[in-house]
């Protein structure tokens, strides 16, 4: 449909409007997949893994090839020489899925993570312990070298801050002030860090203020802010006097909004683009007649809280918008331009962001009632440069992961392929009240070898592990391991030694 409106477009010569109700959306613009998942794993007594088994189906249209890709993370999240991912397909007569937030490691780390759990049940040994006696010392998918990894951090940083060390393991031990049962659960989680090819312009205007143009676009994660912020890091230029310009095909191409990769992809194209301007500044700087600098050599000048001046003397320091003045023009730019490292078969590390999840859930049995009341997070997602947009987004996949783990399921119609809860009266997400109190942590480690700030992606790391984190506490507060989501009451009320589903 998107595709008819752009020819519609393009042979009309003017703007087209597509407009779909909200049921087509359920079948036209695609939906995460359903998917069937079996994971068998292997250990000695010590809990060293021996073998990790994952396979999967996931649905998909009866012309499309769509693949979630949930071994994504499996090869390389946990050390184990033999490491098997097997994946396929079941055609029906559905709309075609799609990249959901968090394709590929979130539904596969739901499956992974829950398997860990039971592993360390049947080991006897805490959930904890298991994930840091397996941790790899280099990606043994490949053989590369991590670019950063502190995932064990995360996991004792979270375990402290979680209180994970008062946990008794007993099923249904736990109690609140109340009285009420609780659950803790834990999962480790993982996302890809990469970049995508990227250009930016920056310009320096004769009032003081600055302009900074890329195709990328902000769809509510902070993209304007941190580009901002890199330009005035760069060129001393407040904020405030900074136009951040995005979203507009006439612009530098810039990175698409997936992957969480926004953000990396567009931090080098900018920081080059805001260092040629200001070297263009110095060249200006010794060629204006009216300058103090003129005919002098530009090597010895710097760029140096929002002016220039002789290297070292700060007596001589001119402001960027006398400069540019005295130079008779309007504004001075400088292009930036960086290459992408997503697919480069040359790339040398192995660059992820890591994190662990803590949950509780509170379970009342006498009137079923299920609730996610407290989520502890702590990711490695390398340098912040904007913590408060960052926690937000972190903040919001947690309770994205409440959804898919509680309430979120489009249910078919067996007859015709077509969706039955295809409203937003009938399909049940999380609001306001299903919120649990949310704690993130972010260690902030910078990876330099990604680019010059060391800044990854935090959009859907945080929604990683989250499901199967609540999963391992609804086991550990009612003795059911509920393998198909969303969970289900009718799970809750199961009798004892119900037979146990598929993990999806």
């Amino acid at each position: 449909m998107a595709a008819l409106a752009a020819a519609c477009a393009r042979n009309l010569n003017r703007p087209v409007k597509l407009v779909v109700s909200r049921s087509m959306m359920f079948q036209s613009v695609g939906h995460r997949p359903a998917i069937d998942q079996q994971i068998k794993l292997a250990a000695d007594t010590s809990g060293k893994l021996l073998v990790i088994e994952q396979n999967y189906v996931n649905h998909t249209s009866i012309l499309d090839d769509y693949d979630e890709g949930c071994g994504e993370a499996t090869g390389f999240i946990y050390s184990c020489q033999n490491v098997a991912v097997n994946s396929g397909l079941a055609r029906r007569n559905i709309g075609t899925p799609t990249s959901m937030r968090g394709p590929g490691a979130v539904p596969g780390l739901y499956a992974l993570e829950s398997a860990m759990d039971e592993l360390a049940i049947k080991l006897k040994m805490d959930p904890v312990k298991l994930r840091q006696i397996n941790e790899p010392q280099k990606d043994e998918s490949n053989g590369q070298e991590f670019s950063s990894r502190h995932m064990q951090e995360c996991i004792s940083t979270g375990a402290e801050k979680f209180g994970w060390s008062k946990r008794n393991p007993a099923i249904g031990s736990m109690k609140n002030a109340e009285g009420v049962t609780l659950g803790w659960g834990m999962a480790a989680c993982t996302w890809i860090a990469a970049r995508m090819e990227s250009e930016a312009t920056v310009e320096l205007l004769q009032d003081g203020s600055a302009r900074v143009t890329c195709g990328t676009q902000d769809i509510g994660t902070g993209t304007y802010t941190v580009i901002a912020q890199m330009v005035s890091h760069e060129t001393g230029i407040p904020i405030d006097k900074i136009e951040v310009v995005l979203g507009d095909s006439a612009l530098p191409p810039g990175p698409i909004s997936g992957g969480s990769w926004a953000t990396a992809s567009v931090v080098p194209a900018v920081l080059q683009a805001a260092q040629k301007a200001t070297q263009t500044l110095l060249v200006a700087a010794v060629g204006a007649a009216a300058s103090p600098f003129n005919g002098k050599d530009a090597k010895m000048l710097e760029f140096t809280n929002g002016g220039v001046q002789t290297k070292g003397q700060s007596g001589t320091h001119v402001a960027t918008a006398e400069i540019i003045r005295m130079a008779k023009v309007k504004a001075i730019s400088g292009q930036g331009k960086s290459m992408g490292t997503l697919g480069n078969p040359n790339e040398k590390l192995s660059s992820h962001s890591y994190g662990a999840q803590f949950a509780e859930v509170t379970w009342e049995p006498e009137i079923a009632r299920l609730r996610v009341s407290r989520v502890v997070t702590v990711i490695d997602a390398g340098r912040m440069i904007n913590p408060r947009a960052a926690r937000n987004q972190i903040e919001g996949a947690v309770v994205m992961g409440v959804g898919m783990a509680m309430f979120e399921a489009t249910e078919y119609d067996q007859r015709s392929g077509a969706p039955m809860n295809s409203n937003l009266a009938d399909y049940v997400m999380a609001v306001n009240a299903d919120c649990p109190e949310i704690d993130v942590t972010f260690l902030d480690y910078p990876d330099y070898n990604l680019n010059a700030i060391g800044a990854r992606g935090v959009g859907e790391i945080g929604l990683a592990g989250i499901a199967a984190a609540i999963t391992n506490a609804v086991h550990h507060a009612t003795g059911i391991r509920v393998r198909n989501l969303p969970i289900r009451i009718e799970d809750l009320l199961a009798p004892a030694g119900h037979p146990k589903k598929e993990l999806v």
